[in-house]
């Protein structure tokens, strides 16, 4: 595997985020939470369309019927591409305006998870929300400092998740068939000196492939034991987020941040906040769409 990641789009995000491929439009949507844009790159033609959602975006999926769903400081959201219309569906953390949500995605079953955090010194007052296809939204636990990666089994009956500060990856049992999860287990002990867990991806093999934000890479997990198998390093140090997509599935798109950084770090890092790639001899699976 070549291992140097190609830049793609020198964006110079705050916080790049969210990256999720298209199967059937073949172009991949990702975020840059704190510019409140939202990305379509299109690999085809090198595009990387900019859509100023008018509002912080924690992340992007794409929508059964059309269209696409967002994770917004207050909640969930609907979005037309065609008129650039959000409407809001779901608004549970609107009573806490300290809070935004981040990271987040669609389960087998259709339903939209994504998570909260504060904006200021997270600690423990975000917490994880499911929002099913009939539009109710559920409170799945709170006590939530950064709510990053979140990805399910191939079988469809684990979660696994990241909540960033506590340094580690989480599993649960999950239920397709009603959205519950139980048995939370901890099945990766993150190391100290590799930046934190953020953003996260499967393949088709079954392993996790997590972003190390302060880390500078990518890297990819057995869950079964939680041995470390490889690395991606990458030029950038904020490593946010990570996902499988191009026509055969197995390119890793990679976004980054440029967030609190100034211009010496700037200088030594000119690419923060890209959009970076890397082809892979594996190959992730398809995203979920929201059946709502």
């Amino acid at each position: 595997m070549n291992t140097t990641p190609e830049l793609l789009v020198d964006q110079h995000a705050l916080v790049g985020e969210g990256p999720l491929w298209d199967e059937e439009q073949q172009v991949l949507y990702w975020v840059d939470i704190l510019s409140s844009k939202l990305f379509i790159y299109d690999p085809a033609t090198g595009e990387n369309r900019s859509i100023d959602v008018g509002q912080h975006v924690g992340t992007v999926v794409t929508r059964a019927s059309g269209g696409l769903m967002l994770a917004v400081p207050d909640g969930f959201a609907s979005f037309d591409l065609e008129s650039q219309e959000l409407t809001l569906v779901a608004t549970p953390e609107a009573h806490i305006p300290g809070n935004r949500f981040n990271d987040g995605k669609c389960d087998p079953g259709g339903r939209f998870w994504a998570g909260s955090m504060a904006y200021e010194n997270p600690t423990d007052s975000g917490s994880l929300y499911r929002l099913d296809t009939d539009m109710s939204v559920h409170k799945m636990f709170g006590g939530v400092a950064i709510s990053n990666g979140i990805i399910w089994s191939l079988d469809h009956t684990t979660m696994y998740y990241i909540d960033t500060l506590r340094k580690n990856v989480r599993a649960y049992d999950y239920a397709n068939a009603t959205g519950d999860i139980s048995n939370e287990r901890v099945i990766i002990d993150w190391p100290e000196d590799a930046g934190l867990p953020d953003g996260m991806a499967i393949d088709s093999d079954g392993m996790l492939w997590v972003a190390h934000y302060g880390g500078s890479c990518v890297s990819r997990w057995d869950p079964n034991g939680g041995a470390l198998l490889e690395k991606i390093e990458l030029p950038v140090t904020q490593v946010t987020a990570c996902a499988f997509g191009g026509p055969d599935l197995n390119v890793l798109f990679i976004t980054s941040a440029a967030q609190e950084m100034d211009a010496e770090a700037l200088e030594r890092e000119p690419h923060a906040g890209g959009l970076f790639s890397i082809k892979t001899p594996y190959q992730g699976v398809p995203s979920f769409r929201f059946g709502g």
